[in-house]
């Protein structure tokens, strides 16, 4: 599998690809998110301050990271125009998918995602295009895992 994802990332770029990795969830580590990320999920207490300070770290966090798909939602002034999804650029959606499946990595069971992604599917305001790609690698990543079952 990881050789696919290798193959099918050259247009990415290996110089590209290691920075994104490098970099990966690097503001958890800014003081508008480190402290409320630890006490939220360390912590053992969901205060009413715990919450609303990860809330806003949470905020923080997908505003400077392009790779989660609320990064890429506009909420329009004029109701008319409602709330769109943009379309993610294919570097970032491949790192979020990557995001999503480490979660099926931790508990072993590899596909975990498929699962995860049809319970949130509904939820997430993606563009079209964004969708079809999520829709298409998904598909393309459990065919290949079955075939490696």
């Amino acid at each position: 599998m990881v050789e696919h994802f290798r193959k099918n990332l050259e247009e990415i770029g290996m110089g590209e690809l290691e920075w994104l990795i490098a970099h990966h969830d690097y503001s958890k580590e800014n003081q508008e998110e480190y402290t409320a990320y630890g006490d939220y999920f360390y912590g053992g207490n969901h205060s009413f301050a715990v919450v609303r300070d990860f809330n806003f770290a949470w905020l923080h966090h997908i505003h400077n990271n392009p790779h989660h798909w609320q990064h890429w939602v506009l909420i329009n002034d004029d109701p008319e125009n409602g709330t769109v999804g943009l379309d993610m650029p294919a570097k970032y959606i491949i790192e979020m998918i990557c995001d999503w499946w480490s979660f099926s990595w931790k508990t072993g069971n590899l596909f975990e995602i498929f699962n995860w992604y049809e319970k949130h599917k509904d939820y997430m305001i993606l563009s079209n295009q964004t969708r079809i790609f999520v829709e298409i690698y998904l598909a393309m990543m459990k065919s290949i895992l079955e075939e490696e079952k």
